[in-house]
C-alpha cells in the first residue's frame, strides 16, 4: 500500500489502524462523558426544584408558577 509516495509495510498499517481505533474509542468516550454530565445537571436542577417546592409547601407559601419570571435573568 502506498500513501503519499511512501510504501507502507504490515507494522505501519497495523499502527495506523490502531491509532484510528484509539481515536474512535476516545471520541465515543467523550460523547458518553458529555451525555452523563448533561444528565447529571438536569437531574440536579430537577432535584433542587423538587426540594424548593417541598420547602414552599411546608412553609405554606405558594410555589412559583413556571411562566412567572424569577431571578435576575427573568
Amino acid at each position: 500500500m502506498t500513501l503519499f509516495g511512501h510504501t507502507l509495510q504490515g507494522p505501519e498499517i497495523a499502527a495506523l489502524v490502531s491509532l484510528l481505533l484509539v481515536l474512535v474509542l476516545w471520541s465515543m468516550r467523550l460523547k458518553g462523558e458529555r451525555d452523563w454530565v448533561r444528565w447529571f445537571r438536569q437531574w440536579e436542577s430537577d432535584r433542587k426544584a423538587r426540594r424548593a417546592a417541598e420547602i414552599a409547601a411546608e412553609n405554606g407559601e405558594a410555589s412559583p408558577k413556571p411562566d412567572e419570571p424569577r431571578g435576575p435573568w427573568g
